[in-house]
């Protein structure tokens, strides 16, 4: 009896706290919780998914007729209407590339200068990170609000003045001309910031407790903690300097041994036209690379989008 007693009182306890919840809910001002857009209205979700297919694949067309293009003659080409699908495969436009121009050479000093220009805005980008996000010193928050000013500066503004100051170093037709001035990103700097800012502040107290310094506490803690953003930082780097043309044609003019890729491409425009084919195989083996590094961090781009914070 006793065990029945107890059992009703529980399920009259639980019916009343189911009433009271209903009857808040029903209350003016009270949200309810929501439910699933997709259940509730299924024309917006078909619309939503047309609209992301139709985008989609606005954004995969081009990569598309990249890569056809370079599988065809080169009188289809220029063919007009022009084709959706090569008439017939022709692979050996990517071997004569390779004939065409020491591509081999190109691609490895743009891998090399990418990779260095990585490397360095990932440790610049580190450092001051950690110093506008834990250091404390005079003007700091100005001297923070004038690096993001920066970033308003055109690139061609600084260009003659860079040139001027390489020219200064004898730096023109070197590897050194096209690593140094990128070595450091206000971008990068941010984002870095941003992250460290996110760091629990009792880690760093605890830190400083246990006896490590700002040193110790990056490389052990922070940098551990941030390696999202860090990825990020090293795709955008990556792919800033494997893209650059303008400031690699300015500075490498008499060694064309040193060249990177995107100024190789160059050799398939010529004063008869362009050898709309070869550029197009060109093009497309010279995204690889930066496709595979995307694919492969992907994950922790989309982790820095959504842990980045604005605390601060």
């Amino acid at each position: 009896m006793a065990e029945e007693q107890r059992d009703k009182e529980r399920a009259g306890t639980l019916a009343g706290a189911a009433r009271e919840g209903e009857r808040l809910a029903e209350a003016p001002g009270t949200t309810r919780p929501a439910r699933s857009w997709a259940r509730v209205r299924p024309g917006s979700a078909l619309l939503i998914h047309a609209v992301l297919i139709v985008a989609g694949l606005a954004v995969a067309f081009p990569f598309y007729w990249m890569v056809i293009t370079s599988l065809k003659t080169a009188t289809e080409t220029t063919s007009i209407p022009p084709t959706l699908f090569p008439k017939a495969l022709t692979f050996s436009n990517y071997a004569e590339v390779w004939r065409a121009a020491p591509f081999g050479r190109y691609f490895l000093n743009t891998v090399g200068i990418a990779g260095c220009v990585t490397l360095g805005v990932l440790f610049t980008s580190a450092l001051a990170g950690h110093a506008f996000a834990r250091m404390r010193f005079p003007g700091r928050q100005v001297l923070f609000v004038l690096l993001l000013a920066t970033l308003m500066i055109p690139f061609e503004v600084l260009l003659i003045p860079d040139y001027i100051l390489i020219t200064k170093l004898h730096w023109e037709d070197t590897y050194l001309a096209m690593i140094v001035p990128w070595m450091a990103s206000v971008f990068g700097i941010f984002l870095m910031r941003q992250f460290f800012l996110g760091i629990p502040d009792e880690l760093w107290d605890a830190a400083r407790l246990d006896g490590c310094g700002h040193g110790t506490y990056l490389s052990r803690i922070a940098v551990p903690l941030a390696g999202s953003g860090l990825a990020v930082v090293a795709i955008v780097s990556f792919l800033g300097s494997w893209n650059a043309l303008l400031w690699p044609l300015v500075v490498v003019t008499r060694h064309p041994e040193i060249r990177p890729i995107q100024l190789g491409l160059a050799v398939f425009t010529t004063e008869f036209g362009v050898y709309f084919h070869l550029v197009m195989a060109a093009a497309t083996v010279t995204i690889l690379p930066v496709l595979l590094l995307f694919l492969v961090a992907q994950r922790q781009f989309v982790e820095s989008i959504a842990r980045t914070g604005v605390k601060g």
